[in-house]
């Protein structure tokens, strides 16, 4: 049984009772959905209250989407909290790949969303690409006072080491499967069985050998089978270490 703590139903192209039945089919028993976008929250909101707890959530502004958070915003995902589907915060985060929205607005924006978790006692879910100084400075504000995940970790051992020391967990997506990915498998190993994850982050980043084709929460065991190998356990230890370690992160979710 696996869960895919991070995927994008709103995006998907089958409707979410098909994405189920196939989740199912491949030993996929609970996932999260999602909501980076403002005008995305209502669509992830209204997949998860109508299938909670099968399906939870999470409400954040992406780094891309930066320049559109504003009080109202806020507000909103302050006024969802109080659901029971609504499990964390995110995704949130940098990205200076793409720099979708100015830098300086986007730290400015990820301060306050982690400022808003810890009021609202929720975890959150992070996005880093190309913006791993800053995240590390962030996290360490951090340290003691929230919980957190690594959203699809393809980063440093450096940024590894800065999460695993402030608490957080680090969550694996299809591209450690990835061909080119062997630094990414060597920083697998050093991470605890105890603080790992897996997610689809589908549509995006289907793991190998569906690679070419949209990423879907079926897929999710494609990644834990090889974090099994990496790790040298078995399926079943995993899966219960998973289950684990994602009740531990987002404690209010009723699975």
């Amino acid at each position: 049984m696996w869960i895919d703590v991070h995927t994008h139903l709103e995006m998907l192209e089958e409707n979410t009772e098909q994405v189920l039945a196939e989740a199912r089919e491949a030993k996929v028993h609970n996932l999260i959905t999602i909501g980076c976008h403002p005008n995305d929250f209502e669509k992830v909101c209204g997949i998860a209250e109508k299938n909670y707890p099968v399906i939870a959530a999470t409400l954040g502004v992406h780094p891309h989407e930066a320049k559109f958070y504003t009080p109202e915003v806020e507000t909103i995902i302050k006024s969802k909290a109080t659901a029971p589907f609504l499990i964390g915060i995110g995704e949130i985060g940098l990205d200076f790949f793409y720099n979708h929205s100015d830098p300086q607005i986007q730290k400015d924006v990820f301060h306050k969303q982690m400022s808003l978790a810890h009021s609202l006692n929720l975890p959150v879910e992070i996005h880093s690409r190309d913006a791993e100084d800053d995240t590390i400075a962030e996290l360490k504000q951090w340290k003691g006072k929230l919980n957190g995940m690594m959203h699809c970790f393809s980063g440093t051992a450096k940024l590894a080491q800065a999460a695993l020391d402030v608490g957080f967990y680090i969550s694996l997506s299809g591209v450690i499967t990835f061909k080119n990915a062997e630094n990414l498998r060597e920083i697998v190993k050093t991470i605890p069985l105890d603080r790992l994850l897996v997610e689809t982050d589908a549509p995006f980043l289907a793991p190998i050998p569906m690679r070419g084709k949209k990423n879907k929460p079926a897929f999710v065991g494609h990644t834990a089978h090889k974090i099994a190998e990496i790790k040298q356990i078995g399926l079943e230890e995993l899966s219960q270490q998973l289950r684990t370690n994602t009740k531990k992160l987002f404690p209010k979710w009723d699975i």
